[in-house]
Parts: structure tokens; C-alpha cells; sequence
């Protein structure tokens, strides 16, 4: 039987699925806003911007090549190669590699913000629907998550669009964190609850590390706070149940990343200017130009945390006056805890904590806790407006995210050949600069030459030694096959001779002279694979293999699948017939 509209029931869902549309429809229009600028300045250059489109291209370019999970970065270090897809998140790059597969390589930046922040708006009202009753706050709340301060700084200054991706999802994550916490009520069993929580846990960690750390962070504060508040250990017992199966579900990538950091130069990551010491709010180094940027930063953070704090003083003021029920106010105080963390801990006071806490520091950026901060204040701004001030506080979303986006747009670079440029780099072959932190041991990035051959041969016996022309008498070599993960060159020579590989050394990498393992050389200064060859017609084969550390991780995430699958299946109850 069809359930008509006319039903109480019918009415309902119909009434539910109208403010669906209407906040899909407004986070869509909020996101094509935001990226007016880019129809007339170009894209938005920020710090990042290079990264993201090299790792878009360098993957879309290996999936030609039938390579489907890309780990090792091709054209990075100028075709010299790095583990960067090992160590950096998939979900932002195979989104990136996917939109770029099907439209322009021009559009991406911004369509890849339009999807993103869509989806962000979308998120955030399902969060903000379970405690506000009124659909225009609910989608007011909405609008000032898609557009929220942090976001707008991520878009026009950072380009960091990794993180864009994590946070969209940290409004849903929320939402099930809240319910395993018994904060919110649901239609879910408790362990679907702890299946979708992990399901988002894990998304968050798979589009970027930093988030995750933070999320983690988090979560396990709010789960103690429940703990305490409730007296039972059961919102401990069952958040940290969803975080370790969410971290099993993102297993196939945390386990290498975390085992192969002893083969790269990890510590680059907190080079001058990268620790969380240099990035406190207001923090001062000898470097003005970083100066700038995070005065910027940390205007933002204040204006968030202004902005939150007012808002928790009307929401008070209702539950004081009895207008919002004990649920909602318990909510509401949790969520509360975990704004004035966040807010702490963008200070200085909180140093001992960046230092002493696990992975902490590799967030790098205090003012990154931010992204929670959003959360917090896009959901208090929406549960303050009433029937009556609703009007009002869009008003006031729009001045101030309107204001803040305009300052922002003003002091970030616009350039419309960012795209373009690493585009053209990679199909003339001199590839992109590699990365500080996904070096491989031993090499010195800034060192490696440009404009180089697949295959070079080089002159000296001992090992290390430089480049230099040989005698008269060169071999030659043949380019049989070379993608991203399998060389093969032939190389003819009348005397024994030493061939370099644009390609530096990592330990996946296997390299075969006719069939046999080869004792390896190194380049000096950078640390480039050198194969010694006898004379005569040679084989060199280098195959970029699975290590037991990615064999370690799938195995645990495909295990936690299944646990997963099992958790969320529920067998059908047979009918007795009498």
C-alpha cells in the first residue's frame, strides 16, 4: 500500500524531504557563491594549490597507465619520483584524479570546492536538524557551516583542499558520536550507530591525517565528558569501539604510513616555520611573510570564537529559561567543552600538550582547530535564532561571512595559470618539485638535476660516484617499458659501465640485472639508483613491489570490512504461520 501525502505520516515525510531540498539546494548556492571570485580573478592560489594539482595529475595520468591505487608519485622530484600517495591521504586525490578524468583540468579547483562544500552544507544539516526544530534555522545553520571563516581561509588562502574534504564530514561525525554518547536520540540500533560512526572516522582519516589526528582528539574528550557526566562507562566503551574500527577500515593506509616514515624524511614536515610553536595565535618568528599570513589565521579564530561564544550565551539564557529541554541542554554543554578545548588549545598556554601528546605536533598548525571550533558555532548559531529572530540572524551570517570573504579574497594571490603550468610540466616531461617530508632517506631533494633522461649512464668505479661524460666508446640503451611502478631498459656496451635511473632509492623498489638481484650505487648529494652492468647486452628491470607493511594493513582493513558488514547485517525474522 502507498502512503498518501495527505496521511499525517505522508505529510511529514513529504515536509522532511522539502527542507532536504531546500538545504541542498541553498549549501549549492552558497558554494557557487563563494567561488564568484574565481569567474573573474582565476584561482585562488594558496599555499598549497601546487601540491593538490600535481597529486591530481601525477594520479590520473598512473590510472591510464592501469595503475588503479597509485603509491609511488611518478613525476615528482622531477621524475625522479617519491612515495607521496604511500603518506598522503587517497580521498582528496582520487577525487581530484576523478573530476579531472571527466572535465577540464582548468575546472577542478573550483568544482572540487562546489562538491565539497555542497556536500559540507548538507552535513551540517543533518546535524543541526536533530536539535533545531525550525527548518529555516536548520538550513541558516547550513549555510554558515559551507561558508564558515575556517572554510573561507582554507579556500582563498590555503588551497588546502584535503582538509576542506575532512571537515565536511565532521558534522556527521558528530551527529553519531552525540548518539553514542546517548546525547541524541535515534531510529538506529546501537550498532549501527557504531558502524556509520566509524564508517565517518575513517573517511575523515582517509582524506587527511592532520584532520584525523584532530578528530580523534576530539572525540575522546567528548566521549570522557559523557563518561563522567553520565557516571558509566558505556559512551566510553562504545566511542572508542567505533574509533579502533574505524581506524581498522583505514588500515590499508594508516599501517604503511605509519611503518614507512623511517624510510623518508619525515622531520620535514616540522621544518622552520611548520611547528606548532611558530603557529600559536599572534605568534611572532623573524619570518614576516609567515607573520602576515597567520595574523590572518588568527584573526579568523577570534572572530570564531566571538561569534560562538555569543551565541552559547542566548542558547544559556533558553535553557536557563526552561525554552530548551534537559537533552538538548546536555548537548549543548558537551559541544560547548569541545569549542572552549579547541579554543585553548590554538594558545600558547596549551605548549606542553603540542609537545607531550601523541602526534599532536604534526598537526603543525594550532589554529587548525578551527575546523571543530566551525562545527560548534554553525550549530549554536542555528539553535540561538527563534521564530522571531531568524530573519535577523541571517542578516547577521551575512554581514559577517559576506565581510570575511571579501577581506580574504583581497589578500590572497589569484592566478589563472596554476593549472595549467604543472599541466605542461608533466607532459613535457620535467615533471614537479618533490616534497620536504616524503623525501626518501638519504636524499637531498633539492639537489636532483632537472631535464634528466630515464636512463643515463655515468663514468667512475667507486661508489657515489659523479656524473661526468664517458669515453668515446658509449653504450646504448633502449627504453623498453616505463610507468610508474615498471622500468625496463636495455643497454648495449662493449666495456662494463654504470647506468643511473631517474629514479631514487626507496625499499619497494626491486631492481634485476638479467633476472638477478643487482648490488646498487647511489648519486652523490642526491640519492639516485645506480646499476652496475656488465658488458655485453643487459636487462635492467626495477619493479616498484608490494611491501609487508601494505600487505599488513589491507589485511586488517579488508578483516575490519567484514566486521563491519556483519555489524550492520540483520537477518530477516521468518514469519510463523498458525
Amino acid at each position: 500500500m502507498i502512503e498518501s501525502s495527505s496521511t499525517p505520516e505522508g505529510a511529514r515525510k513529504s515536509e522532511q524531504l522539502r527542507a532536504w531540498l531546500w538545504a541542498g539546494c541553498v549549501s549549492l548556492a552558497t558554494s557557487l557563491a563563494i567561488l564568484a571570485p574565481f569567474l573573474w580573478l582565476g584561482t585562488a592560489s594558496g599555499h598549497d594549490i601546487q601540491f593538490h594539482i600535481s597529486s591530481w595529475l601525477d594520479a590520473a595520468g598512473q590510472w591510464k597507465e592501469g595503475i588503479l591505487f597509485p603509491r609511488w608519485t611518478e613525476w615528482a622530484n622531477y621524475g625522479f619520483g617519491e612515495p607521496r600517495f604511500i603518506f598522503y591521504p587517497p580521498f582528496s586525490w582520487v577525487l581530484g584524479a576523478g573530476l579531472g578524468s571527466v572535465l577540464p583540468w582548468t575546472w577542478i579547483p573550483p568544482v572540487f570546492v562546489l562538491v565539497v562544500q555542497t556536500f559540507a552544507g548538507i552535513s551540517a544539516f543533518a546535524l543541526i536538524r536533530r536539535y533545531v526544530s525550525l527548518t529555516s534555522a536548520a538550513v541558516l545553520g547550513a549555510v554558515t557551516y559551507a561558508a564558515n571563516p575556517y572554510a573561507l581561509l582554507v579556500i582563498y588562502l590555503r588551497s588546502d583542499y584535503a582538509e576542506l574534504l575532512a571537515t565536511s564530514f565532521y558534522p556527521l561525525l558528530l551527529l553519531f558520536a552525540l548518539r553514542l554518547c546517548g546525547f541524541a536520540e535515534s531510529k538506529l540500533s546501537r550498532r549501527k550507530n557504531i558502524l556509520w560512526f566509524s564508517v565517518l572516522f575513517a573517511a575523515v582519516w582517509l582524506s587527511n591525517a592532520p584532520a584525523g589526528v584532530l578528530a580523534s582528539y576530539s572525540l575522546a574528550l567528548l566521549f570522557f565528558w559523557a563518561t563522567i557526566l553520565q557516571k558509566t562507562w558505556r559512551p566510553m566503551l562504545r566511542g572508542f569501539g567505533g574509533i579502533a574500527l574505524g581506524l581498522g577500515l583505514a588500515s590499508f593506509y594508516l599501517v604503511p604510513a605509519a611503518y614507512e616514515q623511517r624510510w623518508v624524511n619525515i622531520s620535514g614536515a616540522l621544518a622552520e616555520g611548520l611547528t606548532p610553536a611558530d603557529n600559536f595565535l599572534f605568534a611572532v618568528t623573524p619570518d614576516a611573510e609567515h607573520d602576515a599570513f597567520n595574523r590572518i589565521a588568527s584573526f579568523t579564530a577570534v572572530l570564531l570564537m566571538v561569534c560562538t561564544l555569543a551565541a552559547a550565551v542566548v542558547l544559556w539564557r533558553k535553557v536557563s529559561s526552561g525554552l530548551e529541554n534537559r537533552e538538548r541542554g546536555r548537548t549543548l554543554a558537551a559541544t560547548f567543552v569541545l569549542a572552549l578545548a579547541a579554543s585553548v588549545m590554538m594558545t600558547r598556554a596549551t605548549t606542553i600538550f603540542w609537545i607531550h601528546l601523541p602526534k599532536l605536533r604534526f598537526v603543525q598548525f594550532p589554529w587548525r582547530w578551527m575546523a571543530v571550533l566551525a562545527v560548534v558555532f554553525a550549530l549554536f548559531f542555528a539553535a540561538a535564532a527563534t521564530q522571531r529572530t531568524v530573519i535577523a540572524f541571517w542578516i547577521a551570517m551575512a554581514i559577517m561571512l559576506g565581510g570575511t570573504g571579501t577581506y580574504l579574497v583581497r589578500h590572497t594571490w589569484w592566478d589563472a595559470e596554476d593549472v595549467n603550468s604543472v599541466k605542461a610540466a608533466m607532459d613535457g616531461g620535467a615533471g614537479f618539485e618533490g616534497t620536504d617530508e616524503y623525501d626518501p632517506l638519504g636524499d637531498d631533494h633539492t639537489d636532483i638535476p632537472q631535464g634528466q633522461p630515464e636512463a643515463k649512464p655515468i663514468a667512475g668505479e667507486a661508489e657515489g660516484a659523479a656524473e661526468s661524460k664517458l669515453e668515446p666508446r658509449k653504450p646504448e640503451i633502449q627504453i623498453l617499458r616505463w610507468s610508474a611502478e615498471d622500468r625496463v631498459v636495455l643497454v648495449k656496451t662493449v666495456q662494463p659501465v654504470k647506468i643511473r635511473l631517474r629514479l631514487l632509492h626507496h625499499p619497494a623498489w626491486s631492481v634485476r640485472v638479467n633476472g638477478r638481484s643487482a648490488p646498487l650505487e647511489r648519486t652523490v648529494s642526491y640519492d639516485a639508483i645506480v646499476v652496475p652492468v656488465p658488458m655485453g647486452e643487459s636487462r635492467i628491470e626495477a619493479q616498484f613491489t608490494r611491501t609487508k607493511d601494505r600487505t599488513t594493513g589491507g589485511t586488517i582493513s579488508v578483516l575490519s570490512a567484514l566486521a563491519a558488514v556483519l555489524m550492520g547485517w540483520t537477518p530477516k525474522r521468518k514469519q510463523i504461520t498458525v
